[in-house]
């Protein structure tokens, strides 16, 4: 019996006994964690819909434009040059969602991943809309394809490529940019093919999520699902099932009315397979804690509704750890997650301090590649550089001139010796450095050069200045 009790561990709900794709369909939840997730999922596509329009000092509020290196986060620009920054960044991410799924499971996945919000709170509600409850769903897909099938499968085949196709326009304005997207919206499409192209691969490849990999994308592709296999422990709160309370001495019984079940033994479930039916990924969360559970609580809802239906306790199913449910033991802020707060805390305090301490004009100023030093009159040594100024801000920096902090000398530009850097764009170019040889060290002195805008200093760098060895 015991063997027979962890069948389910050998495969995945979504898989029938044949190999084959077993199709959920699933109850519609309702419940008051159902709102709860409602107003977040709510808010976090609005969020997700708005972000990219959004202006934070001239910047978008997120923009990933990995072709030209530019990131925005929150409204900060991210320049090839910031990378560890933005790996920094990244770093916190994970490490957030680990500290989160040691201490409540899997409940980003059921709470805020884009693909259970966008599966859950949009595709499935226009499907209970147009194809009616689970049991209609089911009923539609056994029947032949009648005037009836064909009118409810076109128009919600129709209406999922349309939301594709705006989450397509959404995602390609993170990565482009909203100001692009709108100007290649309004120029057409005609002279904007490969764009044309990338967005009609976006929107078959959310079409196909959305309409018919679904759930597998959480049971099979997505990584995080084997991640909290490895993160999770007994003090971890998860949806749970009561398996003390749900099976007493003599496990499971169906209900029947002014039965004293407690006397008898049996447990307060009555084996409605309710929380089953509404599961969004098929599996029975009796079983324990499985890796298709997105923690997405339809279960809970479902199970407190029968209950108070058979006027027993609610709770059954409910958010809690294994400790609490064996032991009684409540939840405890441990070591583990003092440890993973910990790094978190330092991690964080050093990116805001690299944020607030990073400048708004970035200067690089290298020797040209081959060149040697050269002699001029009067003992000068003179070499030879490129220069790349990156301008952050969206505003333009104006008459920027360089000057030697470190030694007595000259900067000589090739062209103009003052010259603007534009707004979020990059200014380049050739100068000469000319010091006098007597005001050297040695063969490599090191240079601190300051970039100034008017009479302001608004950058300094540093550069090698190559001379004769023992010259003097």
């Amino acid at each position: 019996m015991a063997q027979d009790q962890e069948n389910f561990r050998d495969s995945i709900g979504t898989i029938s006994a044949e190999g084959k794709r077993a199709w959920i369909f699933p109850k519609k939840p309702s419940g008051k964690l159902y709102e709860y997730r409602k107003y977040v999922s709510y808010f976090l596509l609005a969020f997700l819909f708005a972000a990219p329009f959004v202006k934070v000092n001239g910047n978008q509020f997120l923009m990933f434009n990995v072709l030209e290196r530019r990131f925005n986060i929150f409204g900060f620009p991210f320049w090839p040059q910031d990378f560890h920054l933005f790996v920094i960044s990244m770093i916190i991410g994970v490490i957030f969602v680990a500290l989160f799924t040691v201490a409540f499971g899997r409940i980003f996945c059921g709470w805020m991943c884009p693909q259970t919000i966008f599966l859950e709170m949009v595709f499935r509600r226009i499907e209970f809309w147009i194809d009616g409850d689970r049991g209609a769903q089911m009923k539609l897909d056994r029947q032949a394809w009648n005037a009836e099938k064909i009118r409810k499968r076109v128009t919600k085949w129709i209406t999922f490529f349309i939301i594709s196709f705006l989450i397509a326009n959404v995602f390609l304005a993170y990565l482009i940019g909203s100001d692009t997207l709108i100007r290649y919206i309004t120029e057409g499409p005609m002279g904007h093919m490969s764009t044309l192209v990338s967005l009609t691969i976006f929107t078959g490849v959310f079409y196909f999520v959305f309409a018919w990999f679904r759930e597998q994308v959480c049971i099979i592709a997505c990584p995080y699902g084997r991640m909290q296999g490895v993160l999770l422990d007994n003090k971890s709160i998860v949806v749970a099932y009561d398996h003390k309370r749900g099976e007493r001495e003599n496990g499971r019984k169906k209900f029947r009315k002014d039965e004293d079940r407690q006397a008898l033994g049996f447990g307060d479930c009555i084996d409605c397979f309710q929380c089953v039916n509404v599961c969004p990924t098929g599996i029975d969360i009796r079983n324990g804690t499985q890796l298709e559970c997105v923690n997405c609580t339809a279960c809970i809802d479902e199970c407190d509704t029968i209950m108070e239906k058979v006027h027993l306790p609610k709770g059954l199913i409910r958010y809690a750890s294994e400790d609490e449910i064996v032991k009684k033991e409540k939840f405890k802020f441990n070591p583990r997650l003092k440890g993973y707060t910990a790094v978190l805390f330092i991690l964080t305090t050093v990116f805001v301090g690299m944020l607030f301490l990073r400048n708004d004009l970035e200067a690089n100023i290298l020797r040209l590649p081959g060149q040697l030093y050269e002699h001029k009159g009067d003992n000068i040594i003179s070499n030879v550089y490129t220069y790349k100024l990156i301008n952050k801000t969206t505003k333009d920096v104006d008459d920027v001139s360089f000057k030697l902090l470190s030694h007595p000398g000259k900067i000589a530009l090739v062209r103009h010796d003052h010259f603007k850097v534009p707004a979020q764009q990059l200014a380049e170019g050739t100068l000469f450095i000319e010091i006098d040889n007597t005001a050297l060290q040695g063969d490599k002195d090191k240079l601190k050069i300051g970039v100034y805008s008017g009479d302001e200093l608004i950058e300094t760098t540093t550069a090698r200045f190559l001379a004769p060895r023992n010259y003097k």
